[in-house]
């Protein structure tokens, strides 16, 4: 039987959350100024989300793969 996570690995997860976050904060900034305006004012981190949401819920139905 398997143990649940620890603090060491949720802190680990969180740790790499906010680090995702403010990478693409600071890729965003880097960008030109139009697209930009593409990233913000359409609803494109709307459609990322729900693609990723999607994609993860697919993979957590799967189940563990076998070799």
């Amino acid at each position: 039987m398997r143990r649940p996570p620890g603090w060491r690995e949720v802190l680990l997860v969180a740790g790499a959350a906010v680090a995702v976050v403010l990478g693409a904060a600071i890729l965003t900034s880097l960008l030109p100024a139009d697209v930009q305006g593409v990233v913000f004012h359409t609803p494109l981190a709307i459609l990322v989300l729900i693609v990723g949401t999607a994609w993860l819920l697919w993979r957590i139905a799967r189940g563990p793969s076998t070799p």
